[in-house]
């Protein structure tokens, strides 16, 4: 991780923010792989990660309260990461992604509201609009998006018309980590709703505020 974030800043220091955009949000992004499990990055990885673990917790603790549960990632590699391990367990669920035909996304939405399998894995961005999860009580944020409506998009999934249950927003976030300052980023410029080029870098993200980003 140390190696990543030097290499981060090496490109800051090298040449403008606009010349080096896309290594330094490949280097973002790798942080936050392994923020939410290592396996995501590193190759033949066979740990787990402090963040998963909270997961599985809250997988277990839905389980025991009747809970119905959405669980969104961007990265389809951790949703499969996480599908693998449910399927070993024997617990049933849905999974949808941006791969995933329209006709039968509607299906496993219905199939999921009418009470069939608790738990429901969703790419964060193919979650983003378009679902209607009223079957739904709990909602897991597993990892952040730069842009804060990309978030609550997907949490609308189950505050749609005809919800008659109170929905649980549950957003993961590994303190002290790049995650951690994403967060207060988040908080400090809500504006980079919207304004979001090159599939998730804000505009409005300056060599300070990614500056401010590595320093954990």
């Amino acid at each position: 991780m140390a190696k990543l974030r030097h290499d981060t800043l090496r490109h800051l220091d090298k040449d403008t923010l606009r010349k080096n955009k896309i290594r330094i949000l490949a280097g973002l992004t790798r942080l936050r792989q392994i923020c939410c499990h290592p396996g995501l990055f590193v190759d033949g990885y066979e740990g787990t990660s402090s963040k998963y673990e909270q997961l599985k917790q809250l997988i277990e603790e839905s389980k025991r309260a009747g809970r119905r549960v959405l669980i969104f990632s961007q990265f389809t590699k951790m949703l499969g990461i996480i599908g693998r391990d449910l399927a070993m367990e024997g617990t049933p669920f849905f999974y949808l992604d941006g791969s995933t035909p329209s006709e039968e996304r509607l299906e496993l939405c219905d199939r999921f509201n009418a009470g069939e399998r608790d738990l429901f894995l969703i790419s964060l961005k193919a979650g983003g609009t378009g679902l209607n999860l009223t079957g739904a009580d709990t909602v897991i944020l597993y990892d952040l998006w730069w842009n804060p409506a990309v978030e609550e998009q997907a949490a609308d999934r189950a505050h749609r018309i005809g919800q008659q249950n109170v929905v649980h927003v549950i957003k993961l976030v590994a303190r002290g980590t790049v995650e951690d300052k994403m967060n207060e980023l988040q908080d400090r410029k809500r504006d980079l709703i919207g304004e979001v080029i090159d599939a998730e870098m804000g505009s409005l993200l300056t060599e300070e505020d990614i500056k401010d980003l590595l320093e954990i």
